[in-house]
């Protein structure tokens, strides 16, 4: 790639290349309420963007005192398959693979998502052939998901490219912790439709080197056009 500022593209999968946060998130929060925990959904999605299951209970077990029942998960994890097989793509997401696939630029998607429901966005979102087999979940990583680095690393290592070669786009102060760590560059993305409770100054802060709000920019600041 002689001459390009990357060698490969690293995305986060939730809010990046699917619009699926609003989904999950309002899953959640009904789920709570009838368990007996009513959380304002907004103040949920702050807390939950980004990050991993045994976090979120971690953080519910510790801030709110709530302990999961028996029989909570699969009940969670039903309705999160059914939600999740309305995701769509965000807006030019496809666009963007296509592009960097003949622009020959490599990519994968490293995700904190289960590898089922990883693996079910992506094909309710139509993205599945164009992410082919680079699609990482924290399992890939012996569950060291974000904000550590592995996934990122593992992500590198699998397109045989360095890290500090890497972009990675994310859209949470999470996962823009991950790519740092990972000693890549990177760049934030809000453009998915539910607000986002990391903004871009947050995502500044966290040591992002631009934040963009759509594909279109994403693909214009790589130097890529879109694959017809």
């Amino acid at each position: 790639m002689s001459g390009r500022p990357f060698d490969a593209v690293l995305f986060d999968l939730d809010g990046v290349l699917v619009d699926s946060e609003l989904l999950g998130n309002t899953v959640w929060v009904e789920l709570l309420a009838e368990h007996g925990l009513t959380l304002d959904r907004a103040a949920f999605m702050a807390r939950a963007v980004g990050g991993t299951h045994r976090a979120l209970f971690d953080w519910l077990r510790a801030e709110h005192g709530w302990e999961q029942p028996g029989g909570f998960l699969p009940e969670l994890d039903a309705r999160l398959a059914r939600a999740f097989t309305a995701t769509p793509a965000i807006e030019g997401a496809a666009d963007t693979l296509r592009a960097l696939r003949a622009a020959g630029l490599p990519f994968a998607v490293a995700s904190n998502s289960l590898r089922e429901r990883l693996h079910l966005k992506l094909a309710a979102a139509g993205l599945s052939e164009l992410v082919g087999q680079h699609a990482y979940h924290p399992a890939d990583v012996g569950g060291r998901g974000k904000p550590l680095p592995d996934l990122y690393l593992h992500a590198a290592a699998a397109l045989g490219v360095s890290p500090a070669r890497c972009l990675v786009v994310e859209d949470s102060v999470t996962g823009l912790t991950a790519g740092v760590a990972a000693g890549a560059t990177v760049w934030g993305l809000l453009a998915g439709g539910h607000v986002h409770p990391d903004g871009a100054q947050a995502l500044l802060e966290a040591g992002a080197a631009r934040v963009l709000g759509t594909h279109a920019e994403l693909r214009e600041a790589l130097g890529v056009g879109v694959s017809v």
